[in-house]
């Protein structure tokens, strides 16, 4: 990317019985376009006995999307919904006014050795969409728009870029696209295609730009997306993602975003108070925290 105005490290993140990389929100940058919040999951070695078991918890005012790149998921929310997810599939959930899911490793996968690697990713709501009726869609890897260019893999996997639209159902002008190279080396020039802000995360490999190479486990924030170059070593794959950015800020208190802080405080209160709608086949739950991401 050959105008750099932030690098971010994946940082160390608890969240609960497994840690992750958190990505966003960071300290210099709190949002990327509509995209508030990022966790890299794994990749993590689960023995037999060890599972992925993230109990009921709320959300509000954005849409959930889950990607993974091993491993299974299985989810289910208040709204009814109940599906695996696998590697290449979209979950993309809008929790708009309240929902409230749960992720955990499924049945079949529990008493069994096994990997989970993915991204967990929060897209915030327009405002007049923020307390929208929830809603929850699962788009199979096979219908993810997926093309070759000068030995490069691309995917787009939610939004608008290329004149390509994926079927993931989002709320704003934005893309989440990745990219992935062979077993030779490319020189990658796209500014052309995106626009609003943009960032890269590396997840494989190495990419170079005036010089400076960058490593995995790193966000690379561009100061302006029309101008995104980079080189892209062999075997490494990258994921470019952003869009417009609201013209409200965004407020983040553990699991809620919002664009008023007094919906955010009702949401506690009401998760306190367990007025949140249930999950079917679920009876535990995630208790509010006292402290939270700000």
């Amino acid at each position: 990317m050959s105008n750099i105005g932030i690098i971010i490290p994946e940082r160390a993140a608890d969240i609960g019985n497994f840690m992750v990389g958190r990505l966003l929100p960071f300290i210099e940058k709190r949002a990327v376009g509509p995209f508030v919040f990022i966790d890299h999951m794994g990749p993590a070695e689960l023995k037999d006995y060890q599972n992925l078991d993230v109990p009921p918890h709320p959300h509000i005012g954005l849409s959930t999307l889950t990607y993974l790149f091993e491993g299974a998921i299985f989810h289910r929310d208040s709204i009814g919904s109940a599906i695996e997810i696998q590697p290449g599939a979209v979950n993309w959930m809008t929790a708009g006014k309240g929902v409230v899911h749960s992720e955990r490793t499924p049945e079949h996968l529990r008493h069994t050795d096994k990997r989970l690697h993915g991204l967990q990713i929060w897209v915030a709501l327009p405002k007049h969409l923020e307390a929208s009726e929830p809603s929850f869609y699962h788009i199979e890897a096979s219908d993810i728009p997926a093309w070759e260019q000068d030995g490069v893999h691309y995917k787009l996997i939610a939004g608008e870029a290329f004149g390509k639209t994926s079927p993931v159902p989002v709320h704003s002008k934005l893309y989440f696209l990745e990219i992935k190279t062979g077993n030779s080396p490319a020189k990658i020039s796209i500014g052309s295609e995106l626009y609003g802000e943009s960032a890269l995360y590396i997840l494989e490999g190495n990419i170079k730009s005036e010089g400076n190479t960058y490593e995995p486990k790193f966000i690379l924030i561009a100061k302006d997306a029309k101008l995104c170059e980079f080189e892209m070593d062999a075997n490494t794959t990258v994921y470019i993602f952003g869009g417009e950015a609201f013209p409200e800020e965004r407020y983040i208190h553990w699991n809620f975003v919002n664009s008023d802080k007094q919906v955010i405080e009702q949401a506690k209160h009401d998760w306190k108070d367990q007025k949140f709608p249930k999950v079917p086949g679920e009876t535990d739950f995630v208790p509010l925290p006292a402290t939270s991401l700000k």
